[in-house]
């Protein structure tokens, strides 16, 4: 009996989506498979696939950061953008240097930033290697090298809903997920309010870091020949696991990931499960960047920006080293021995994790991209209601959870405090009452078990559901407000879709046939399951994700205030600052306004001019001061924001202890005092010792 087939997660991370083949499951066969899976009311729960076992790290391997100071460097140094041979070599010279210093040889495995490679020995396990590294005076951190699996009203016809019957294979829901709310589907995002002022700037780069892309795909293409999708770069450093017969180079196309019996035999493939090709990473592009009005196949969510393909996932999973690479190859940050990036993006998409906390590799990457102004979305995890996995758990990551089409948290999402939002993932209530899958997310993929064959799309028996497509519709919305503000950062995208989120719902959901009452969610525990369940803000993030609501917010004068004095202390001038603030592209701030609304008791008023875009005021004492800033653009739009400021406590100057009095007298001063006696004192003890 065939059984349905998941999909990968990107390298290094659980399995998270689920990509169900029904279309040869007969009624007798679905029946068993409800048997091995469970009822059909936990099917309509979601229920996840039997727990896979967890990837160990890559055996003996390391990731390795070097101080910048690092004598190590200095001795084997490597000039700018150094054709990749002069890279590898002056990496294994560094191996070389360092295993020298410890007593094991090493052998360089890539790079993963400018100072940052990959080291392997074939004697000490990583977790052992990795603690040896970090105690060397070069060496600023060592992590084990993880592995990570994936997680997974235009005139296009798969956008809209059809009646029953119209199509064989559906789903007749369309593309339910783009849509306005309506009815029991309350979980859309309502793509349409947001293309409405946007659908994308061909200024924009998206990058999917994932499995790699279909380029023939009808709805991509490549932007050479007028398509979407930029050329990208593969970074799966491992050939047997790139299974396109070489390592990293300029050629992101995805060759099929499938996994064989004899592939799961091997120490390369261990703990992989035997699947077809999932054709990941040509799904999650295509939510972000199909073709859409184009009166044929389906719609992406942000059509006008451009893809970038990073590949750092092949067959069953992906390094922590390629992924990280990948994420600063894609925001335009050097990686030794690869070219630079000539379309550095401003999102980054992650539908790929792992269990664990985020560690220093990662957690070092995320904050130099994010300092760049680049916005990483990522998907929570698709573990049946655990924690939030890496690296959507990293600070600073957009994590996103998904929904039911009726906005409960769907069975198979993670969820936990870090999630920032939610957004669909796709599920399937019916599957117990016929053979279509009724809202799966659609999306572009290719017909081929193995190696590519036909493009097309997933559909009510060939279903794709999961928080790998919740991410990218998020990646999108993230898209389509940078192109409104091109110099929107991180954390105002993700305050913006949080603040503009629709409330979830707490009442319309149902587990089918089982009469088990859907609860609320709570905070996840070890080792235990939590389906479906009614979310809340403490663990499925601010709320439902509404694009047209987020770009509406910033397509605007948004006023923004940044103080320039670091530590505001009473006595001192305090600057504040309007150069953070938002204006639409091609527009301009003309000019600003500051207005004291709140003294606080702790200031007169301003010290400079405020028609300009700093304005300064000098604090009398410590406390509490506001100050209103309106801006104006080109057009004479308006947007205004109230700013409080903490000033400190003028620092209580020091005790000085007096200056020691002196003696009065002529000739050579006078003497303090205290000296005298000691004098006197020492003068005796003298005397009583010659008399001894």
């Amino acid at each position: 009996m065939p059984f349905p087939s998941f999909t990968r997660l990107a390298p290094g991370l659980n399995c998270l989506d689920m990509k169900i083949g029904m279309h040869s499951l007969l009624p007798a066969a679905l029946a068993a498979w409800l048997g091995l899976f469970g009822t059909v009311g936990a099917l309509g729960a979601e229920r996840s696939p039997p727990p896979r076992a967890a990837l160990a790290p890559m055996d003996g391997e390391v990731i390795v950061r070097f101080k910048a100071d690092a004598s190590v460097l200095r001795r084997h140094a490597l000039a700018a953008r150094a054709p990749a041979s002069d890279a590898r070599s002056v990496l294994e010279q560094r191996a070389g240097t360092l295993g020298g210093r410890i007593g094991h040889t090493l052998e360089s495995r890539g790079a993963v930033g400018e100072r940052e490679q990959v080291l392997r020995s074939a004697t000490l396990p990583a977790a052992d290697l990795a603690r040896v590294l970090a105690a060397d005076a070069d060496v600023e951190f060592a992590v084990p090298n993880g592995r990570r699996r994936a997680l997974v009203a235009p005139n296009d016809p798969l956008y809209a809903a059809t009646a029953p019957g119209v199509r064989a294979n559906g789903p007749d829901s369309g593309q339910w997920y783009l849509r306005a709310p309506a009815g029991t589907i309350t979980s859309a995002i309502d793509i349409e309010s947001a293309w409405a002022r946007t659908t994308g700037s061909a200024s924009v780069v998206v990058a999917v870091l994932d499995t790699g892309v279909r380029f023939e795909h009808p709805d991509l293409g490549r932007v050479a020949n007028g398509g979407k999708l930029l050329p990208g770069y593969d970074m799966v450093s491992n050939s047997t696991v790139a299974n396109d017969g070489n390592g990293r180079d300029d050629d992101p196309s995805d060759p099929g990931d499938w996994v064989t019996s004899a592939d799961a035999a091997t120490s390369t493939f261990r703990d992989c499960d035997v699947s077809s090709s999932s054709w990941h990473g040509t799904a999650t592009s295509s939510l972000v960047g199909a073709a859409t009005n184009n009166a044929a196949g389906m719609a992406g969510a942000a059509p006008g920006v451009r893809v970038l393909p990073v590949r750092v996932l092949g067959k069953c999973y992906g390094t922590d080293s390629d992924i990280i690479a990948g994420m600063r190859w894609a925001a335009g940050i050097a990686v030794d021995g690869v070219p630079a990036n000539p379309n550095p993006a401003k999102v980054l998409n992650l539908s790929l994790g792992g269990s664990g906390s985020c560690n220093t590799a990662y957690q070092t990457a995320v904050n130099e991209i994010i300092s760049r102004g680049v916005i990483i979305v990522a998907a929570a995890g698709n573990g049946a209601g655990g924690a939030v996995g890496v690296p959507a758990n990293c600070n600073g990551v957009i994590a996103v959870l998904g929904l039911r089409h009726v906005g409960s948290k769907v069975g198979f999402s993670d969820l936990g405090p870090e999630v920032a939002i939610a957004a669909p993932g796709g599920n399937c209530v019916n599957i117990g009452a016929g053979d279509a899958c009724l809202y799966p997310i659609l999306a572009a993929t290719n017909s081929g078990s193995q190696g590519p064959l036909t493009s097309g799309y997933t559909n009510s028996f060939d279903i794709s559901v999961g928080t790998s497509f919740s991410s990218p519709l998020v990646a999108a919305v993230a898209g389509l407000m940078a192109s409104q503000q091109p110099l929107i950062t991180a954390a105002q995208v993700k305050s913006t879709i949080q603040s503009t989120a629709r409330v979830f719902p707490t009442t319309g959901a149902d587990n089918g046939t089982d009469p088990t009452p859907v609860t609320a969610c709570r905070a996840p525990q070890n080792n235990v399951e939590q389906l479906q369940c009614y979310c809340n803000t403490a663990v499925c993030g601010a709320g439902m994700l509404d694009a047209g609501r987020a770009v509406a917010a910033v397509s605007q004068v948004v006023a923004k205030v940044t103080v320039l004095t670091i530590a505001p202390t009473a006595g001192s001038a305090v600057t504040l600052s309007a150069a953070d603030s938002l204006v639409e592209a091609g527009r301009v701030i003309t000019a600003w306004n500051w207005l004291l609304i709140d003294s606080g008791g702790i200031v007169n008023g301003f010290s400079s001019a405020t028609n300009a875009s700093t304005a300064s005021l000098t604090p009398s004492a410590g406390g509490v001061f506001s100050v209103r800033l309106t801006t104006t653009d080109d057009l004479g739009r308006t947007g205004s924001v109230d700013f409080a400021v903490s000033v400190a406590a003028a620092p209580t100057p020091p005790v000085v202890n007096p200056p020691p009095t002196t003696g009065g007298g002529g000739g050579g001063g006078g003497m303090a005092a205290g000296w005298v006696a000691l004098l006197g004192l020492a003068t005796a003890l003298l005397l009583r010792d010659r008399r001894r």
